[in-house]
């Protein structure tokens, strides 16, 4: 039987599923990092399982998974491209173009190389490929397997014996960590054009042959190695993210649309997050 003060706990298990109300500042902030704690376990679980489902079954039905896999790819690389080729062009307008204009008033044109890597190159380019990616594609995979799971498709699945993550996850991690990663290359490449063209309109006094130059020079092989890496750990975790607020458990149609705005809030964190490791690399490796 339920007490009648809401305060009191009737069991330790019913702690789970109707925790005390919060009544002090301490109380409701150790629900919150109580809730984070649960949500980091499931991802990390989430993650591990995709992992291992990812390397044991890696040439499994290969008929199936490999036009899923380019269909994926097609959804969040090839269709997303026109998008980010405008991207490109106005973060070359605003950020490049106007940089050497600022340079040039205090004779420091010679910079220009550096900063544009560590702008462009490091920062600006993939966390931006990361969050439209997130925003454009990551919410439909929200929508796409919430709703398969509310309508019971996932069980359907599994009652044929068909591994719901070997099919419906595997695909999502491998397209968009290749099209976050060839992506931010098309925007960061755009971006050094486009930045040029602007400059030039400027009637700015750097020759092409300089400005390649530059870039050349500012950037090495930890540059690349690193961009690979952490593009590739965007899409990751922009699928795992997504698929797991999908997939995590039965929810009904009406709750779509909140674990769509779970997921995106989180996959922000958790895109700035990696963007912060990725920042201490490159101060330890620099």
């Amino acid at each position: 039987m339920q007490s009648e003060n809401p305060n009191v706990i009737d069991s330790p298990a019913s702690y789970f599923t109707q925790p005390p109300v919060a009544t002090s500042f301490s109380s409701r902030l150790g629900r919150k990092l109580f809730g984070l704690m649960l949500t980091l376990q499931g991802l990390g679980a989430f993650a591990l399982i995709t992992l291992g489902v990812l390397l044991t079954k890696f040439g499994a039905a290969r008929q199936v998974m490999r036009p899923r896999v380019r269909e994926e790819i097609a959804r969040s690389g090839l269709k997303l491209l026109p998008m980010f080729l405008f991207i490109a062009a106005a973060l070359g307008f605003l950020v490049i173009g106007q940089s050497v204009a600022a340079l040039q008033r205090v004779g420091a044109i010679g910079y220009f190389g550096k900063i544009m890597v560590v702008v462009v190159v490091r920062e600006l380019g993939p966390l931006a490929t990361a969050l439209l990616v997130l925003a454009r594609r990551g919410t439909a995979n929200v929508v796409e397997l919430g709703t398969a799971r509310a309508l019971g498709e996932v069980e359907a699945l599994e009652a044929l014996s068909i591994d719901p993550v070997h099919y419906l996850v595997v695909p999502r991690v491998i397209g968009l960590a290749l099209s976050v990663f060839c992506l931010t290359v098309y925007l960061i490449l755009g971006a050094v054009v486009s930045g040029y063209l602007w400059a030039f309109l400027q009637n700015i006094s750097l020759t092409p042959g300089v400005y390649f130059l530059q870039l050349a020079g500012a950037l090495s092989w930890m540059d690349f190695a690193l961009l690979a890496l952490k593009t590739c750990a965007f899409g990751f975790i922009i699928a795992i993210v997504t698929c797991y607020h999908g997939l995590a458990r039965p929810i009904r149609l009406n709750e779509v649309s909140y674990a769509t705005v779970r997921a995106v809030a989180q996959g922000v964190i958790a895109c700035v997050a990696i963007d912060a490791l990725f920042i201490v690399i490159y101060l330890v490796a620099s």
